[in-house]
């Protein structure tokens, strides 16, 4: 009989009659592993949807639900991992680097394919481009990884958020304010954007736990059942507000353009970090297919937050996140089906 374990990250092994398989092993079963790995998180997505879709649960409560995941939970489970990862082997460049490549150049070619494809100005073309480049790395991302490989996986999904919203914000905030009309100066730019990733809860809970790495400490055990109480708490909670959160998000004129932007995330920005880590660098595939997993992850929820900061490309943002979300139960699925064989 073929059973699977609640994280799918055991390796093959038979005992007493009882096939275990795994996304981790080297031979990848069948469709079914993949499917215990993306229906539960896609589950839990859908009941948030449809319990604000039928009032069912508040619709002005997701938004105090996914500010506790953002400054609360997320913040104590990254904090969590970086105090007690192996920083020799957590940090992988040859892994981190292909990824924000591969999300560079989705931001890049969305931008250009907005203005000359679509006739965007400038300044609403870094706003489609953004779309196409920012990756929803903990909502979606941090649940799947863990699912699908388990917590090697995670490891390495947290070297990569640890810069993800600080550099990507960064850039895109730089390159908004450099191309649109009437934009503030470079040096103020620079100064908000640092500020923003400096107020950032993400930033606090990864700076505390490479503190306590470096430092050798360790929390006391109220402490260390309290961080591990609200770490748990991401992912049901995440994915919960997360699908609540599409109720707002309704297709518009911008569908064609949006579905461009969503190829870009879904499909380009993957197989570019795949072609480098495998092909340029040689990067071992079990090892690559945890920085790809992660790039193939829908848009994240900070491309509407841009978007409305600069009041541009708001529909094409709305829409993209939805696509992407909605389409990534396909996407991920084929990308699983590919890395883990």
């Amino acid at each position: 009989m073929v059973c699977f374990t609640p994280l799918g990250a055991l390796t093959h092994r038979t005992q007493a009659g009882i096939r275990v398989w795994s996304l981790s092993s080297g031979a990848f079963p069948s469709m079914l592993a993949i499917i215990n790995v993306i229906l539960p998180v896609f589950a839990l997505m859908a009941t948030g949807y449809l319990a604000v879709r039928y009032r069912l649960y508040p619709a002005e409560g997701v938004r105090g639900l996914v500010q506790f995941v953002n400054n609360f939970a997320t913040p104590c489970l990254l904090f969590h991992a970086m105090a007690t990862s192996d920083f020799s082997t957590t940090f992988n460049w040859a892994v981190i680097g292909p990824f924000y490549v591969g999300a560079m150049t989705s931001f890049v070619l969305g931008a250009i394919v907005a203005v000359k494809l679509f006739g965007n100005k400038v300044d609403e073309g870094v706003a489609s481009g953004f779309s196409a480049m920012f990756t929803n790395t903990v909502l979606i991302g941090i649940p799947i990884m863990q699912r699908a490989y388990g917590q090697p996986a995670l490891v390495t999904a947290f070297s990569i958020i640890a810069f993800h919203a600080s550099v990507l914000i960064t850039v895109g905030m730089v390159t908004m304010e450099l191309t649109r009309r009437n934009g503030a100066p470079l040096g103020q730019t620079i100064r908000k954007a640092l500020v923003r990733v400096a107020i950032n809860p993400l930033m606090w809970g990864i700076a505390g736990g490479v503190a306590f790495n470096l430092l050798g400490w360790t929390l006391i055990e109220p402490a260390e059942a309290f961080v591990s109480m609200m770490a748990a708490a991401v992912t049901p909670a995440a994915l919960f507000g997360l699908g609540g959160a599409l109720n707002e998000y309704k297709l518009r004129d911008s569908w064609a353009q949006s579905l461009t932007m969503s190829v870009m995330k879904l499909i380009l920005q993957p197989a570019i970090a795949y072609v480098i880590m495998r092909y340029l660098i040689g990067v071992p595939h079990e090892y690559a297919r945890y920085g790809v997993l992660l790039a193939a992850m829908p848009s994240g929820i900070n491309a509407f937050v841009f978007a409305t900061y600069y009041n541009r490309g708001i529909n094409v943002a709305t829409n993209t996140i939805l696509i992407t979300t909605v389409l990534s139960v396909v996407t991920l699925s084929g990308w699983l089906y590919f890395l883990g064989v």
